[in-house]
C-alpha cells in the first residue's frame, strides 16, 4: 500500500474561497438532545446541515459550469477522477504555458500544477489578480495531448486581472474538450513529480458543474 497525501482545503463554517462568493453556513439540523426523543435511552444522533454555492473549497469543474448543454456531476465517469496516474509539474512563472509541459508526460494522466499560491490560502493575498494561470496556448496543449483532468493550487485556473477582461480560455478549452479541472488545490509539495495515483471524486448531482472534493494522492510503494 502507498502513502496517502491530501492535496485539499478543509471547508469551515464561513470562510472566504473565492472573493465574492459567500462562506458556507454550517450548522445543526437535528442536535444530539433533540434526537432523545426519537430513540431509545442511551441513543442519539446529529445531523447537520451545510449551505454552500458549489464553488467552496477544493472543487472540480466540469462542462456544465462553462456550457449549457455540457456535462454536470451525474455524467462524470469516474475514470478520469479516480486512480488516474498523475504528474506534477512546476509553474516557471506568472503565466504558465506551453513550454511548461515540455518532455511531461501528459496523455491519460491528472495533470497538477504547482505554484506555491496555497501559501496565501485564508489571507487577503489569496485572491489577488496577480495569481498564476494556466495560459490558453498551455490549456490547449493538455487538451490536444489527452491530459485526463488537469489541477492547480491557485485561486483559479485563468487569469483574472483586468487584463484578461473576463476572458476564461483555460476553462473554454480543458472544459470543452471534457477534461475536469480541479481548483484550490493544496500541499502539492507534497507530492513527486510522478509515481503516484490521483483521486478527486465528487457527490453525483444532477443539474450541477462544480462541487467540492476530497483530492487526494497515493504514492507509488
Amino acid at each position: 500500500m502507498g502513502r496517502f497525501v491530501d492535496v485539499s482545503h478543509q471547508i469551515t463554517h464561513d470562510m472566504t474561497t473565492y472573493p465574492g462568493l459567500p462562506g458556507p453556513q454550517i450548522e445543526d439540523h437535528v442536535t444530539f438532545d433533540a434526537s432523545q426523543r426519537s430513540y431509545a435511552p442511551g441513543t442519539e444522533f446529529s445531523i447537520t446541515r451545510i449551505s454552500m454555492v458549489a464553488n467552496t473549497g477544493t472543487y472540480i469543474d466540469m462542462p456544465a459550469h462553462r456550457y449549457r448543454d455540457g456535462a454536470d456531476l451525474a455524467d462524470l465517469d469516474l475514470e478520469k477522477v479516480a486512480d488516474v496516474p498523475g504528474t506534477v509539474v512546476d509553474a516557471p512563472a506568472r503565466e504558465v504555458g506551453p513550454e511548461a509541459f515540455a518532455d511531461v508526460p501528459v496523455q491519460g494522466r491528472a495533470v497538477l500544477i504547482r505554484t506555491g499560491w496555497d501559501r496565501h490560502w485564508r489571507t487577503d493575498k489569496y485572491g489577488d489578480p496577480e495569481h498564476p494561470f494556466l495560459t490558453e496556448e498551455g490549456a490547449r496543449l493538455l487538451a490536444d495531448q489527452g491530459a485526463r483532468m488537469v489541477g492547480i493550487d491557485s485561486v483559479n485556473i485563468d487569469d483574472t486581472s483586468e487584463a484578461a477582461q473576463g476572458a476564461r480560455p483555460a476553462h473554454s478549452v480543458l472544459l470543452a474538450a471534457g477534461v475536469p479541472v480541479v481548483e484550490h488545490m493544496c500541499m502539492l509539495n507534497r507530492l513527486p513529480a510522478e509515481g503516484f495515483r490521483f483521486f478527486a471524486v465528487p457527490a453525483k448531482v444532477r443539474g450541477m458543474g462544480t462541487f467540492p472534493v476530497r483530492a487526494f494522492a497515493i504514492i507509488d510503494g
